[in-house]
């Protein structure tokens, strides 16, 4: 299990990373969100002893990270680093080969994670001649084809179509599957609500949300209203505590200051009987990004 602690960086009178504190265990995905400079590449160089912390830990299983453990993580930096005059084969054994594996292994796998990721392109290939998310998906498969126990990716998502980004989806959740903690930051909150099993989000260096997605979306209150009934846009704007109404052909999306305006609404738009839509549920994963990373906080 990885665990930061109380993990701190400053950059002069700049704080980066402020008393940041969560775990990731195996089998486990941890999304890592905020808006840039934020801190979360700072905190994945902190984990990679890329950086030294000001105070605060980094432990894998209660205990420093070792030079031995390095080379069971996964790395995808923001910023690629692929070598571009490298065949397609020659770059995928060069890094699987500093991770430890032995050459032979690494050709025998190749095909496969080729074929999983869907490149479009062959062995002999030199970098360069691929395409830009052909060239992500081949240092996606160095990262993983050691197959670490954690893996760390920074914005994997950045650059990729809808079955692109559904491929790289698929990747995380067999290395999941396979007992890899995993920890990895996007701005797709979309990528983030559908995979993540607890995310942390910072502002400013400081955390602000850390829990799972769906006990985060709870805690601020089923604030969204979809309904479809007998009820006009006057109506339901009448409503003391409605505090924002939007309309989707015959449905209504409504924002309530409170929950249990909810109730009021639904007795009135019931009282004839049967409606076709009625449904109150907290607010996504990005109005809650929206609203926390422009909220004031101590």
């Amino acid at each position: 299990m990885l665990e930061l602690k109380d993990l701190t960086k400053t950059f002069g009178p700049m704080t980066a990373v402020d008393h940041e504190s969560f775990t990731v265990a195996p089998g486990e995905i941890m999304g890592l969100i905020g808006q840039n400079g934020a801190g979360k590449t700072t905190t994945f160089r902190m984990i990679l002893n890329f950086l030294t912390p000001d105070s605060g830990t980094v432990t894998w299983n209660g205990q420093p990270l070792t030079r031995a453990d390095y080379d069971m993580i996964g790395y995808l930096p923001e910023e690629r680093g692929l070598y571009p005059k490298m065949r397609v084969q020659d770059q995928i054994i060069y890094f699987a080969r500093l991770r430890g594996m032995k050459t032979a292994d690494i050709k025998a796998q190749i095909p496969a994670w080729l074929e999983r990721f869907q490149v479009k392109g062959k062995l002999t290939d030199k970098v360069k001649d691929l395409s830009k998310g052909n060239q992500q998906k081949v240092q996606l498969i160095a990262t993983l084809i050691h197959m670490p126990k954690l893996v760390i990716l920074d914005e994997p998502f950045s650059g990729l179509d809808p079955v692109n980004a559904s491929l790289l989806q698929d990747g995380i959740m067999m290395l999941r599957d396979n007992g890899a903690a995993i920890i990895y930051s996007s701005h797709d909150m979309g990528n983030v609500a559908a995979i993540s099993d607890h995310l942390v989000m910072l502002r400013n260096g400081a955390t602000v949300l850390n829990g799972t997605v769906d006990a985060i979306r709870e805690s601020f209150g089923r604030t969204k209203l979809f309904i479809e009934s007998p009820l006009d846009e006057a109506a339901l704007r009448a409503f003391e505590g409605v505090t924002a109404l939007t309309q989707h052909g015959a449905q209504f999306e409504l924002t309530l200051a409170d929950p249990a305006v909810g109730q009021r609404i639904f007795a009135a738009a019931t009282a004839g009987g049967y409606i076709p839509e009625f449904r109150q549920v907290p607010p996504s994963l990005d109005e809650i990004f929206r609203m926390k990373a422009g909220a004031d906080h101590d």
